[in-house]
């Protein structure tokens, strides 16, 4: 069964830390079954506060979600994301 990472990025704290975060992600994706489904497009916010932005990944598996979130390569380029903005990250199973 689908999973998806949903990122909710609630405010910028260091451009440049989230920037080094944005070029160095991609590559973090190699080797793992994953679709980006959604990336920093225009919101329609329908209740709440908007955040500054989202995005979703889809992969096979919550097992394959929890595999790549996990990955040493991906918790090395995590920290540039954690030092430059605050963000709500989850895993949601699909239907």
């Amino acid at each position: 069964m689908s999973a998806y990472i949903v990122f909710t990025r609630e405010n910028t704290t260091d451009q440049a830390e989230l920037d080094a975060y944005m070029k160095a992600v991609a590559p973090t994706f190699e080797g793992h079954p994953v679709r980006i489904l959604a990336a920093y497009g225009t919101q329609d916010v329908l209740e709440g506060t908007a955040p500054e932005g989202v995005v979703i990944v889809e992969f096979p598996t919550m097992a394959e979600a929890r595999a790549w979130y996990d990955s040493p390569a991906y918790q090395a380029v995590a920290q540039r994301r954690h030092r430059g903005s605050a963000y709500r990250v989850v895993i949601v199973q699909g239907t």
